[in-house]
């Protein structure tokens, strides 16, 4: 089986001096390998595919046979780093905290330790602000909100 750190070790290489940069990587059985790939500008189909061929010129299927997938980080995935995070402030997010509860606002500053979160609301012509520093270790998942205005 393919270890996930030789597959990591040969994407950092291959994304080394860009702005691309890894999400996840999963290798299951059968060896089937999952490649999630971010930007701090904008991440594209020839970026994954880049990464997909320089994978493909290091493990050789005829010694060991896998299935690789290459994809950008999708717009309803949750945020897995502070990276994305950071690429993100300014923009409208949902924060699930471990109970299952959900604060939504515009997502203003992150760091190692927290986020904070911009809201404003108006509920029968009464309009409320709030904004919350939400430590890291009390997000199940943040995920931006894909809103079509």
């Amino acid at each position: 089986m393919i270890d996930k750190e030789s597959i990591v070790r040969e994407i950092e290489t291959e994304l080394l001096d860009t702005d691309r940069f890894i999400v996840e990587v999963k290798v299951k059985a059968g060896n089937r390998i999952t490649v999630l790939l971010d930007s701090d500008t904008q991440i594209t189909i020839a970026d994954c595919v880049a990464v997909n061929r320089h994978i493909e010129s290091v493990f050789d299927r005829e010694v060991e046979d896998y299935e690789l997938t290459v994809s950008s980080s999708g717009i309803d995935q949750p945020y897995k780093l502070l990276r994305q995070y950071i690429k993100n402030i300014g923009r409208e997010v949902d924060v699930t905290y471990l109970d299952g509860t959900i604060f939504t606002g515009k997502l203003l500053a992150a760091d190692s330790e927290k986020i904070t979160v911009y809201s404003k609301t108006k509920v029968k012509k009464v309009e409320t602000e709030e904004t919350r520093e939400i430590l890291i270790n009390q997000i199940k998942h943040t995920k931006e909100v894909i809103s079509f205005k």
